[in-house]
């Protein structure tokens, strides 16, 4: 109790403050005013934030206040005269091009009138700037328009050439505007896809009705795992006999269950029992294309590559079967036509309509992770190519997994978010459930043996999104007795983290320190050299680090560089952390989750754009089924569950001992418990509460719980908790 004179107008307050673990947490401090020794006191509470972070945390935390960026109108320019540059296509000689250092050294400007530095890391897609790009560059202050090419893209520098002009007159310190074009190639393509559709009447493919065709028997599999699988052995005949033609064949089924090792094996058996056959084998991305590419490499099948891929990232092993080994080149429409199996992403398959390769000539027509790609981007190689008397079209993918991005909201209302193999599953009978709940094995195949994780890891993926029925089939024991788990035997952490989602800068991606530094606690556990036997030897590529905000990528990569110095680690960098769209269709032995989120604000907003864990099961789907043998998920658990998803796998971790760390709901009892105390103690006395809502986890249930001890109005006490809710007099 302070009793203060007159003349005292102030009084300092030491509060000590010990902590087991990083993080932020509130506490109440109470205090009692007398004014006069014949008056009643009265109290007023306050309360008090403590962060606890490690040297590392300070290290990592915001190098500057979250402003968020205001973008100046241009004016508008008159008489602009454009002066182009060299494109790659027609690139020979260096002089033509003019590199720009990507370094924090070297000032560019991309915005109008903003001067900024270019940070190393501009092939990580901040912006996405691609071999064949177009860029337009103004002196500042001048009309006059320079259009470059970008001839490629390093990991620190961007290789442009721009007209001589431009050149001769370069010198460094120059400040630029810079406009990035959009290239509006890939809608073109979805366009004509959609057209091509229409005319060559794909009615029977889009919109499939029931046609049943004889199955036929399977020749001795290349595989002979298959053998032991029947769903697998049973979707690799049906596909070989065009059960379901000219309907598309589906096969589905949750991460690890061999969905590209399926149509590997298919392919493989067309191309020995079909003499004529010709095949095109597609997907979404890059990786996903190579991966399949590799599991029938003794068949000798040509892999295409876009024009704007580096060498550089062309795997070795397919060089030799592609058109980039060395430079890029495009085939002839006759020597296209000679293989028996070409390889490509689902966009570059485009070229080959444009190559003018005629219809029916491709009699199948793979695309693999077709679950991640839009409708339009999946006709691409359909429309022109496949004829529907006598090709077949053969899907494989999740649809429980990440969709296509779609950003406009619009675009999502019209149904552009849903994926071709995700429509034909939803709204035709050919590919659902009948009423003894087994699938048309004619048309559809259901995978269900998963070859990757061990069972705890997949046991609430399994009864959330496949019906329960996944079975494991994986040997993944070796963590099962790691120190550090809070379960010996189960190999699932869930830790709790008081963190705080914080934004530095301009820049609006969300970054959670503490979080890191919780991390970089586990990596250091399972990297530092273990005396036991029974610790499983790890390397840095065996672990897998997921988050879904690109701010926090980089504070975590950052974090990586220190902790892999202190530990002497050489190969640190092939530690791969990434967003859950990196992820997608990959796997590690160890996989850490950070969630970020700490706060509810711009939850709506993360669901409106497809950021964020909260409100995305299929984002949670993707990231806790990339784990092997180990699965770490750090976050905060109150805000975590306001998610019926994230509340049962953070259930499920409580249940088998594998929750460690923060538990918020314990605090929370005990703050209420303690105004109830102070309440009761001091009768009728008048307490003033100050809280910060924000401060608090799980303030409205802290409200609520204090007003039913009291007996009172959770209206009334908000109006003494928020002077923003008080009336005025």
């Amino acid at each position: 109790r302070l009793m203060m004179g007159r003349e005292c107008n102030s009084h300092t307050i030491e509060v000590h403050f010990h902590c087991s673990q990083v993080g932020c947490y509130a506490a109440l401090l109470a205090f009692e005013f007398k004014p006069h020794h014949s008056t009643d006191a009265f109290y007023i509470v306050r309360s008090i934030e403590f962060r606890c972070r490690t040297a590392l945390g300070q290290e990592l935390g915001p190098t500057s206040p979250f402003k968020p960026p205001s973008f100046t109108a241009r004016p508008p320019e008159v008489d602009c005269e454009i002066k182009d540059g060299q494109r790659p296509e027609r690139y020979h000689c260096s002089p033509n091009t003019l590199q720009i250092q990507a370094n924090v050294k070297c000032p560019v400007v991309v915005q109008y009138g903003v001067k900024i530095f270019i940070l190393p890391g501009v092939a990580e897609n901040r912006p996405s700037v691609l071999r064949g790009d177009v860029l337009l560059v103004c002196l500042l202050g001048e009309k006059k328009k320079y259009r470059g090419y970008v001839h490629s893209v390093q990991l620190n520098s961007v290789h442009l050439s721009f007209h001589q002009e431009l050149l001769d007159r370069f010198e460094d310190g120059m400040k630029f505007s810079v406009e990035f074009t959009i290239s509006d190639l890939t809608l073109r393509l979805q366009h004509r896809a959609a057209e091509l559709a229409v005319k060559n009447n794909l009615r029977e493919v889009l919109f499939p009705s029931h046609r049943a065709f004889p199955s036929q028997q399977t020749n001795k599999l290349f595989d002979p795992k298959l053998e032991r699988n029947p769903e697998q052995y049973r979707a690799v005949q049906h596909i070989v006999a065009g059960s379901s033609k000219p309907a598309p064949y589906l096969v589905f089924g949750p991460p690890g269950t061999g969905k590209t090792v399926t149509l590997a094996e298919a392919i493989k058996q067309i191309v020995m029992t079909q003499a004529s056959c010709h095949i095109l084998a597609c997907a979404p991305t890059n990786s996903a294309a190579d991966q399949l590419c590799e599991k029938i490499l003794e068949f000798k099948p040509y892999r295409m590559f876009a024009q704007s891929l580096e060498s550089k990232n062309v795997p070795d092993i397919l060089k030799a079967f592609s058109n980039l080994d060395g430079k890029w080149n495009l085939p002839t429409k006759a020597e296209l036509m000679e293989h028996r199996i070409i390889v490509t992403t689902l966009y570059t398959a485009g070229r080959l309509v444009t190559s003018g390769i005629p219809k029916g000539h491709f009699t199948h027509i793979f695309v693999d992770e077709a679950g991640n790609a839009l409708e339009t981007e999946c006709l691409i190689p359909l429309a022109g190519l496949l004829c529907t008397e006598s090709g077949q079209v053969v899907l494989a993918g999740d649809p429980k997994q990440l969709g296509p991005i779609v950003r406009s909201s619009l675009a999502k209302e019209y149904g552009m978010g849903v994926s071709l193999l995700e429509r034909l599953m939803n709204d035709f009978p050919l590919y659902s459930k009948n009423e003894k709940g087994e699938f048309n094995n004619r048309f559809v195949t259901k995978l269900l043996k998963n070859y990757r994780s061990h069972p705890a890891i997949l046991k609430v993926p399994s009864e959330l999104f496949y019906d329960g029925e996944l079975e494991v089939c994986a040997k993944e024991n070796s963590f099962c007795s790691w120190e550090p788990l809070p379960m010996q035997g189960f190999p699932v952490i869930f830790h709790g983290v008081n963190g705080v989602d914080e934004r530095e800068g301009s820049s609006p991606s969300f970054f959670n320190v503490t979080e890191v530094e919780v991390l970089m606690d586990y990596v250091e556990k399972l990297l530092q050299k273990q005396a036991k036997k029974v610790q499983p030897a790890v390397s840095p590529s065996d672990i897998g680090i997921i988050a879904p905000y690109r701010k926090q990528v980089q504070k975590i990569r950052k974090a990586l560089h220190i902790v892999g110095k202190n530990l002497k680690l050489r190969d640190v960098s092939d530690l791969k952390v990434g967003t859950v769209e990196e992820f997608q269709g990959q796997e590690r032995r160890v996989i850490m989750v950070s969630t970020v989120r700490s706060r509810p604000d711009y939850t709506e907003l993360d669901k409106e754009f497809n950021l964020g864990f909260i409100k995305n099961e299929k984002r949670f789907n993707v990231a806790v089924t990339r784990a092997k043998a180990l699965l770490i998920v750090v976050g905060n658990p109150t805000m975590l569950n306001t998610d019926e998803t994230w509340k049962k796998f953070i259930q499920y971790c409580k249940d088998e001992g594998g929750s460690t760390g923060f538990t918020p709901a314990e605090d929370d009892e005990d703050m209420v418990m303690r105004l109830f105390a102070l309440l009761k103690a001091k009768g009728d006395k008048h307490i003033f509460i100050f809280i910060n809502p924000l401060k608090i986890s799980n303030f409205n249930l802290l409200i609520l719980k204090f007003c039913f001890c009291l007996n009172a109005t959770p209206c009334y006490l908000l109006q003494i908790l928020d002077p923003e809710w008080r009336s005025d007099p």
